[in-house]
């Protein structure tokens, strides 16, 4: 008898979703004439499909948690936090934090690319950018509350390298390792256009940086600060004025560069699907973000102490550590879409991200600060400032043509060695 009844049930499974027009006429003038005869085909349809949902709800857990090997990572985050409230090591505490919110943030960047595959290219690549970002964004907020503006600048400005020089770089490194046999290419006007604000975030923060250190001030303390806030909501208008541009004024600005490479990207869009649902893929987003809020919380309460208890430098924690864990969404995607000769979302990930830290994130946590009455501003320091400046004309002068290849991957993450040797080596002089 079970097994009669599985059959049963799995016929009515069958039979439902196929069901046609006239299936559907049929059934509703039953329930007219009948509502006796159709209740309990009603009942029946309602018990499927409370099964389908679940048969969904099971396989979005099993697809997003289960199914990527770098989840293995996702107890450390639970270790961490057992850690901090069991016995305070803080250095424990820390790297079991890195550890834990690494795949997180791998996840929360697979999730906003399923649903890309609802909302199309172009705002699915603001998505991609927006919360593979958020990972930084909860850090720096969590750091600004607690006052911490060193390192709320330094893990920005950490991200915003890491994107240019490792994470652009290993993807042209891979793509060129894999396409060697012919010159890969990129829509150059992006490009451009993104090092043009890219130099644009160099000005509002060398301006500050200068004004302090040749004690050019009229208000000494205040004009920086003020200064700093008028930079940011001029570059958060900037922001806004290029989102427009992108998604309505010109939105095929990042359309492939060839013909041929549109046909392939549509050839590889159809064999390509959403493993998970729209909804799902919202609900996952909110959960994701929700816990890499609480494990950022016992991150940066851990950043201090763990410094002092491994002798290392605060910046080469926050400049190097921190943003290869907030840019593992990015990491990822763009060596993905790089392999696959897909160079044009690449430099939407990778550079589209770090316009994105450098002229919106930067600015808000400026702009946040001002509301805490925290003195959150633009001056990152000499040093700090001029490595961004170097790190900006390096890339640009590598996009200017059009093309990669592994050679100019190789370059660019070999550049970020010395910066990360630098900081490494570097000593913060702000007591902020």
């Amino acid at each position: 008898m079970g097994s009669a009844g599985e059959k049963l049930d799995l016929e009515l499974d069958e039979e439902i979703p196929f069901s046609s027009s006239q299936g559907t006429i049929k059934i509703d003038s039953l329930h007219y004439e009948a509502p006796h005869i159709a209740s309990p085909r009603s009942y029946r349809s309602t018990r499927v499909l409370r099964k389908m949902y679940q048969i969904s709800l099971l396989r979005s857990i099993y697809i997003v948690i289960i199914k990527a090997k770098i989840n293995v990572l996702l107890p450390f985050g639970p270790l961490a936090i057992l850690l901090h409230n069991l016995t305070g090591k803080h250095t424990w505490v820390f790297f079991f934090s890195l550890l834990g919110i690494t795949p997180l943030a791998e996840r929360l960047g697979y999730v906003t690319e399923q649903l890309a595959f609802y909302t199309g290219p172009t705002v699915g690549g603001l998505l991609n950018a927006t919360f593979g970002n958020a990972t930084e964004m909860i850090i720096s907020l969590y750091a600004l509350n607690n006052g911490m503006m060193r390192v709320v600048k330094q893990s920005l400005l950490g991200s915003i390298l890491s994107n240019m020089l490792l994470v652009l770089g290993c993807a042209f490194f891979s793509g060129g390792i894999i396409h060697h046999q012919k010159v890969q290419v990129f829509n150059k006007a992006a490009a451009i256009v993104n090092s043009g604000l890219l130099l644009m975030a160099v000005m509002g923060l060398l301006f500050p940086a200068v004004l302090h250190f040749t004690h050019t001030e009229l208000h000494f303390g205040k004009s920086q600060l003020a200064l700093s806030r008028f930079s940011s909501c001029i570059m958060l208008v900037a922001y806004a004025s290029y989102l427009f541009f992108q998604l309505k004024i010109q939105p095929n600005l990042y359309s492939s560069v060839s013909e041929d490479e549109e046909h392939n990207s549509a050839d590889s869009e159809e064999e390509e699907a959403p493993e998970i649902t729209q909804w799902e893929a919202i609900g996952w987003l909110a959960v994701l973000t929700i816990w890499i809020s609480v494990l950022s919380g016992y991150l940066v309460d851990a950043i201090e102490g763990a410094s002092d208890s491994l002798n290392m430098p605060m910046s080469f924690i926050s400049v190097i550590l921190l943003p290869i864990v907030g840019n593992a969404a990015e990491h990822a995607s763009a060596i993905m879409f790089a392999m696959k000769d897909k160079l044009d979302i690449t430099l939407g990930v990778a550079i589209g991200s770090s316009t994105q830290i450098s002229m919106f994130v930067i600015p808000f946590c400026v702009v946040v600060g001002w509301f805490m009455g925290k003195p959150m501003d633009l001056n990152f320091q000499l040093f700090e400032t001029a490595t961004l400046f170097i790190t900006v004309l390096v890339v640009a002068f590598m996009l200017q043509e059009g093309t990669s290849n592994y050679f100019k991957g190789l370059m660019l993450i070999l550049c970020y060695l010395i910066v990360a040797a630098s900081f490494f080596v570097h000593v913060d002089p702000s007591n902020d």
